[in-house]
């Protein structure tokens, strides 16, 4: 049986918000990749954003997609190396 849409939003938008809280900058803020981290963690913090904008809007299909699009900001950045994050759990693929 498919998800219910409202479900599957509260799901995303709560692992986002999870994800951003766990997610720290593994690398040195001042160089290149310090600023690559912090504009995926910027993207990331937008699309919550948004998407709570979404929702209050009563667009919940916009909302999933932006809570997905932020979340995989977060985890390429974790793929990558620029974030630590815990490597159990349903947070991060890394």
């Amino acid at each position: 049986m498919p998800a219910d849409l409202d479900e599957k939003t509260d799901r995303y938008e709560d692992l986002l918000a999870d994800a951003l809280d766990a997610a720290e900058i593994a690398v040195p803020p001042e160089s290149p990749l310090g600023e690559a981290a912090a504009e995926c963690e910027e993207m990331a913090r937008s699309y919550l954003e948004d998407g709570r904008h979404f929702r209050a809007d009563d667009d919940p299909v916009n909302a999933l997609a932006a809570f997905s699009y932020g979340h995989a900001w977060l985890d390429a950045g974790a793929r990558i190396g620029l974030f630590d994050v815990p490597d159990e759990g349903h947070l991060f693929t890394v």
